[in-house]
């Protein structure tokens, strides 16, 4: 399944192999890195296996100024999730976060040069009012006020509509559950909230909370795999591949829970995506009993190869030296795949047909 790799891949599984990369070779390298949004990623990783310094002077420069960037976004992160956990004090609510905050909060491998453009956080339905009135009396307003996008993101999705800090730009997503109402898919919310695991630390403001380590795999795996853009696919699956990584290794029984812990939230076809790719383009090593038990979650041999195809085209850094031939085709079809997922047939018709020719030209990607 596996052809040649581009250079960033195989920057990022065998990183003692950039000794002696020449100018040009560099060049590439930060290309395709920069376009992955994995600039700081590269430069930390490369650090941690003592690369760095042997890196081109004026690569070793750009990195480092990366480096700089990631490190002030994280302490603005840190800034956020504690005015985040002070506006929804004294709710009863906990502050259960998700993705790059929760990585970031718990100092997770992932965090490690990881920027992103929101927080994410997990609340109980039935709380959704209150929280959303708690964060707009704390300056959050939202940002989607045509009528349809409020119903799309109200009645079919599994969040409000994104909100925005009016002075600090910052956006904030507030969850209810992983997934949409509208998903074939129904991952327990309540499940994900007993299974949570409190935060404690300097960044972390009090009462709040990350995944368990099997549910947060599931929840980047979910989060990759259910939808249908890959800009940056392969900044998700090398936050995958850190996160089992670094749980198989740490975690008692963490392999052998995973693929039960899968079916139990109908997470299966998704994690099974994860495994096989993760290890395809990064290398994770998975043990032969947890393929084995997440195999039959697995697509049939015809409609495997046609994913394999598209996924191993679409998950590559889309720089022009990463494409190829088909990776246009294989950003449209998953694209496709992603709204099919997403909705019912007819509803989906009828999403897209508002999207296309109702929605006014300004607010056009609001809620695709």
């Amino acid at each position: 399944m596996k052809a040649e790799l581009p250079l960033l891949l195989r920057a990022l599984r065998a990183p003692q192999q950039l000794a002696g990369l020449p100018p040009a070779g560099w060049d590439l390298l930060l290309r395709q890195a920069a376009n992955a949004n994995l600039s700081a990623t590269l430069h930390d990783w490369l650090e941690r296996h003592g690369v760095l310094a042997q890196a081109l002077p004026q690569a070793r420069e750009q990195l480092a100024w990366a480096a700089v960037m990631a490190r002030r976004h994280r302490q603005a992160t840190y800034w956020e999730i504690r005015l985040i956990g002070k506006a929804l004090a004294g709710l009863g609510v906990p502050l259960l976060l998700l993705k790059g905050g929760a990585y970031a909060a718990a100092g997770l491998p992932p965090a490690a040069g990881r920027l992103f453009s929101d927080i994410d956080i997990l609340v109980p339905e039935d709380s959704l009012p209150q929280v959303e009135a708690a964060l707009m009396r704390h300056g959050w307003v939202g940002t989607h006020h045509d009528s349809y996008d409020q119903r799309y993101y109200r009645e079919w999705m599994h969040e409000l509509p994104p909100m925005m800090h009016v002075l600090r730009q910052t956006a904030i997503d507030v969850h209810h559950t992983i997934l949409p109402r509208t998903a074939a898919q129904r991952p327990d919310a309540r499940l994900l909230r007993a299974a949570a695991r409190p935060l404690a630390g300097a960044a972390a403001p009090p009462g709040s909370a990350i995944l368990a380590p099997l549910d947060m795999v599931l929840h980047s795996a979910t989060h990759l795999f259910a939808d249908g853009e890959f800009d940056k696919g392969l900044r998700d699956l090398w936050d995958l591949h850190c996160l089992l990584t670094h749980f198989g290794a740490n975690e008692p029984g963490f392999w052998a829970g995973l693929p039960a812990r899968a079916r139990q939230h109908q997470l299966q076809r998704f994690m099974f995506y994860g495994l096989r790719y993760s290890a395809a383009l990064l290398g994770t090593e998975v043990p032969p009993a947890t393929l084995a038990a997440m195999a039959p979650a697995g697509p049939q041999r015809a409609l495997l190869a046609v994913m394999d195809a598209l996924f191993m085209r679409a998950l590559l850094p889309h720089h022009p030296s990463c494409r190829g031939a088909g990776g246009a085709v294989a950003d449209f079809l998953l694209y496709v795949r992603g709204n099919w997922l997403r909705m019912p047939p007819l509803r989906l018709a009828r999403h897209l047909f508002h999207k296309a020719l109702l929605t006014p030209k300004n607010s056009q990607g609001a809620a695709a």
